[in-house]
């Protein structure tokens, strides 16, 4: 099972998210901006959901989900619709010091696949399911890595 293993280093010690995010430059929109000004940049960036402050305060998410349903399925203008109408209104958010199976049991649970980061009441982050199961993946190519070696390296019996 994928979280049996999820997000441990040599010797079984847990991954926590600061682990995963910590050399992440995460983009911001401001409750004020555009829905088309936001979607470029997501576009641009090549990400799934952005967080959205107020006064350097996290306030809620907007997400290719919150686009579809709330812009684009009701006919709403891109250019003249604001942050604040379509956002998804305070998100759940997980700790820096929370490990990834825990991370991942949440989206499951919730149906989320993007999850603001936060470390005392401010927002250092976001982590996505494809950052979880990247790192996953990774992993387990160098467990397969060392598996190999170890195979190719004993003497046959």
């Amino acid at each position: 099972m994928l979280l049996g293993l999820l997000g441990r280093y040599p010797g079984g010690i847990k991954m926590r998210i600061c682990d995963l995010i910590k050399d992440q430059d995460t983009y911001q929109a401001e409750l004020g901006q555009s829905v088309l000004e936001t979607v470029r940049a997501m576009v641009e960036r090549n990400i799934g959901a952005v967080p959205v402050l107020h006064n350097g305060k996290l306030v809620g998410i907007f997400s290719e989900r919150d686009l579809m349903r709330r812009v684009v399925a009701e006919g709403r203008d891109p250019h003249g619709t604001c942050m604040a109408e379509v956002m998804t209104d305070d998100p759940l958010t997980i700790s820096t010091n929370e490990e990834l199976e825990n991370c991942m049991a949440l989206m499951r649970r919730h149906g989320f696949r993007h999850l603001p980061v936060c470390h005392d009441g401010q927002l250092v982050g976001m982590v996505s399911l494809r950052d979880i199961l990247l790192h996953d993946l990774n992993e387990k190519d160098d467990e397969v890595r060392m598996m190999r070696a170890y195979i190719h390296s004993t003497p046959d019996a």
